[in-house]
């Protein structure tokens, strides 16, 4: 069973223009046209679309979905450049959520610290302002 491009768009929730931008740079392979020139995918297209879109909701960037697509392609290679590419991906993801843990942080030290009294005394402006990191304090007017 064959797709026109809107309906691969629809059956796989990625929209067109992201398609072709695919089909553009080589993630994807230009599908047979009809003899009007739409373009017509199968199941194979659908299923290296799916791939695609997976690893991008992963984060990976587009060098490393072309890597993992190459190796897809080539089965009986060694599985240890997926290995490498995923844990470079760990590694970014971890170094994320450490970050984002020192920005909970310290929102809630200015959550907590400001109290809701006046904005004269707000942690919250102070600290946006850099005095809790030795940047200067707001003037006061």
């Amino acid at each position: 069973m064959d797709f026109s491009i809107g309906e691969l768009a629809r059956r796989t929730e990625v929209k067109v223009p992201t398609i072709r931008y695919y089909e553009q740079i080589g993630l994807l392979p230009p599908p047979p046209r009809t003899e009007g020139q739409q373009r017509r995918y199968d199941k194979n297209g659908m299923a290296r679309l799916a791939f695609i879109k997976h690893a991008r909701e992963l984060g990976f960037d587009i060098e490393a979905i072309r890597a993992l697509l190459s190796l897809q392609d080539n089965p009986d290679q060694s599985c240890s450049v997926a290995d490498r590419i995923a844990k470079a991906r760990l590694a970014e993801v971890e170094e994320r959520i450490a970050s984002l843990n020192a920005l909970r942080t310290e929102l809630q030290r200015m959550v907590e610290e400001c109290a809701s009294g006046r904005v004269a005394e707000c942690r919250v402006i102070e600290t946006l302002a850099g005095s809790s990191h030795g940047h200067g304090r707001l003037v006061e007017t």
